[in-house]
């Protein structure tokens, strides 16, 4: 362990910085990326939007997203810009949302733009505060800030469910104000940073030990990115559509809006819930685990029409994306001590293939059909085929290297 006793500039304490950080996210995800599955049944109504323009437009947020994460590298040595600029254009993609047309591209390419956004948000919130909370040896408090997350869909959630009854078009500029007022803050904060005078003293710098990962984990690096895949095909399907589903059984938003909100809650409990008790467990248990439930989750709705299986799917959906989310990019650390940054990236990639290919096979299966309900039940089902096994996979292949 060396101690480096050298100063840094005044910036905001532990505590501010996973506020900053939780905004941020709460913003990026819950608005820039998921605001358009509780909308969309809204616009429906309203506007007559096609379920087929809406999943059109959902994969474009998607394709976004990638496109995002893989041009993030561009803000590597200014995260304060990248994280600035992200939010200030979620929030005025948002705001644009409120002029989409149902029967124009308009809307899809919004959607696009917001992903861009919110991946440059995602990695530059990590790369900015991660790293600023280490020099104040508050690492441990870094968690926090991917609950997030939960909280930006729940909020979303909980808005679009408490103003359904105005048009979609008034929520959009709702929340497009609130993801400005996020930004906002965000900036002031951030500001504090650049006025700062007085140094604070950088913490001691842990040098980890080296840990040379396995030969058979390195075999088994490429079903890990497969599992990764299959994770987000598997719970895009239900985060996309689960609203719409519901709408279908009951059309007031007062019913049907409360999925989402129960899929938020449920994400920002279950991340505190691992965090506490099940820390011990190997991270490949945790994700199987995790994947398993939301099996359970995409099976709900193929086994009964009704809005208790809605609600059901949404919590057991939404109570385990986030936890499988940290246990894969945990594991791929841990197999790759010293230079992970590759299999992440192969792992980011494949999670944002799954996200695209979910949207895309509904409809590709509603051309063949002129029921959209059987299009989502045969998504629902393939996407519980794929989660079971992979699950299986990841239960019974965890070598003992993996073990923390």
């Amino acid at each position: 362990m060396t101690l480096n006793t050298t100063s840094l500039p005044k910036t905001p304490a532990p505590r501010t910085i996973v506020l900053i950080g939780l905004i941020a996210l709460a913003v990026a995800m819950g608005i820039g990326r998921f605001s358009f599955t509780p909308l969309m049944p809204l616009m429906v109504r309203d506007d007559g939007l096609q379920i087929t323009t809406g999943t059109e437009w959902a994969a474009a947020n998607y394709i976004g997203y990638l496109l995002g994460a893989l041009s993030a590298p561009w803000f590597g040595r200014q995260p304060k810009l990248g994280l600035q600029l992200g939010l200030l254009g979620v929030a005025l993609t948002t705001l644009g949302m409120a002029l989409a047309d149902s029967t124009s591209w308009t809307g899809g390419g919004f959607r696009s733009l917001s992903g861009v956004c919110s991946a440059w948000v995602l990695v530059c919130a990590t790369s900015w505060c991660l790293p600023e909370l280490a020099r104040r040896d508050s690492t441990a408090m870094g968690g926090w800030i991917y609950t997030g997350v939960g909280v930006g869909i729940a909020l979303t959630g909980f808005l679009t469910w408490l103003g359904g009854h105005q048009s979609a078009s008034m929520l959009w500029i709702e929340l497009g104000l609130l993801a400005m007022a996020g930004a906002g803050f965000v900036r002031l904060s951030l500001a504090a940073d650049i006025q700062g005078t007085s140094p604070i003293p950088l913490r001691a710098v842990v040098t980890p030990p080296q840990v040379t990962s396995r030969p058979d984990e390195r075999h088994h690096a490429w079903g890990l990115v497969g599992c990764y895949g299959a994770f987000g095909f598997g719970y895009i399907v239900p985060a996309t559509f689960l609203p719409t589903m519901a709408r279908e059984l009951v059309d007031d938003p007062w019913v049907f809006g409360l999925t989402w909100p129960l899929f938020g809650t449920a994400a920002t409990v279950s991340v505190a819930l691992a965090a506490r008790w099940l820390a011990s467990w190997p991270r490949r248990k945790v994700w199987a685990l995790a994947q398993a439930i939301m099996a359970a989750g995409t099976l709900m709705p193929l086994l009964h029409q009704s809005l208790w299986a809605m609600a059901l799917s949404a919590m057991l959906v939404g109570g385990t994306f986030m936890v499988a989310t940290m246990a894969g990019l945990q594991l791929a650390r841990d197999i790759m001590p010293h230079n992970p940054t590759p299999l992440l990236s192969r792992m980011t990639g494949a999670f944002a293939t799954g996200q695209i290919a979910g949207p895309v096979l509904v409809r590709l299966i509603s051309l063949s059909t002129i029921e959209s309900s059987v299009a989502l039940n045969w998504a629902h089902g393939i996407a519980t085929l794929v989660l079971v096994i992979t699950a299986a996979w990841l239960w019974q292949g965890a070598p003992a290297a993996t073990e923390p």
